[in-house]
């Protein structure tokens, strides 16, 4: 079992290093959702908000 987990892990790490700029955009997406889900303030969210119409606007 120990050498299923060492090559899964191993192909972890080279998938991320293949893949390394869609792997921190993966993270800071997770990070942000843990984020609001679990520890975010109602003032928090306001601001988030604020920010997040800003860059939809910026995307159109």
């Amino acid at each position: 079992m120990s050498e299923k987990i060492t090559s899964q892990t191993e192909a972890n790490k080279k998938w991320q290093d293949k893949n390394k700029e869609y792997s921190n955009y993966l993270k800071g997406r997770s990070s942000a959702r843990s984020f609001i889900k679990n520890k975010a303030t109602l003032e928090d969210l306001e601001e988030l908000e604020i920010l997040t119409n800003i860059r939809r606007e910026e995307l159109k």
